[in-house]
């Protein structure tokens, strides 16, 4: 029997790679995919999900969520991943149109649905943490959150301390490691090779 997926991303060619992996494991099914603003703005992270989905056959619904983060000013990262989070490759848009709903009522309808689920985050905690602020009972329906953040044990990639997703941020990534999720922390040190599509 596979293991259900809800992947919240912000599509960068580091986040496509992951789901390229989970898209294509026979073990794995995933449920849904939520976008946050990270890496690079929502809708373009939206683009880059639906192009991923579609390079690999799949017809997992692929929802916008946050645009900005909690507090803090929106930052990209386009001097690592290229105005597109592609390198500026200039791949095709996609065909498909991202499903209605937003990613935070996805999530927690997805995880109410999937009881057991695996969630796995990719980009910065926004989504979750309001998903989590919204709907407390979802945190027991998780059997593990897989946070790819965090420079606990090498030297950050934004400051000598931070890792991108938890800097871009903080007050999100605070609120879902307070949450209960049992999270298992996937950190920078981990994640320093180069990912390219």
């Amino acid at each position: 029997m596979p293991r259900t997926f809800i992947i919240d991303t912000d599509t960068a060619s580091d986040d496509a790679v992951a789901l390229i992996m989970a898209l294509r494991a026979p073990d794995i099914e995933v449920a849904a995919i939520t976008v946050v603003s990270g890496n690079v703005a929502v809708d373009q992270g939206v683009r880059n999900a639906l192009y991923t989905v579609e390079l690999c056959g799949a017809a997992v619904p692929v929802y916008r969520g946050a645009d900005r983060p909690l507090l803090r000013p929106v930052s990209h990262a386009h001097w690592f991943h290229g105005d597109d989070g592609f390198g500026n490759m200039q791949y095709p848009p996609p065909r498909r149109h991202p499903a209605a709903g937003h990613a935070v009522t996805a999530l927690i309808d997805s995880i109410r649905a999937n009881p057991g689920a695996v969630l796995v985050t990719l980009g910065p905690l926004t989504n979750v943490a309001l998903a989590v602020q919204q709907a407390p009972d979802i945190v027991g329906n998780i059997s593990r959150c897989v946070v790819m953040g965090g420079a606990a044990n090498t030297v950050g990639n934004v400051t000598p301390a931070a890792e991108y997703n938890i800097w871009c941020d903080p007050e999100a990534a605070r609120m879902a490691f307070r949450s209960g999720l049992p999270i298992e922390m996937v950190g920078w040190e981990l994640c320093r090779g180069a990912a390219t599509l």
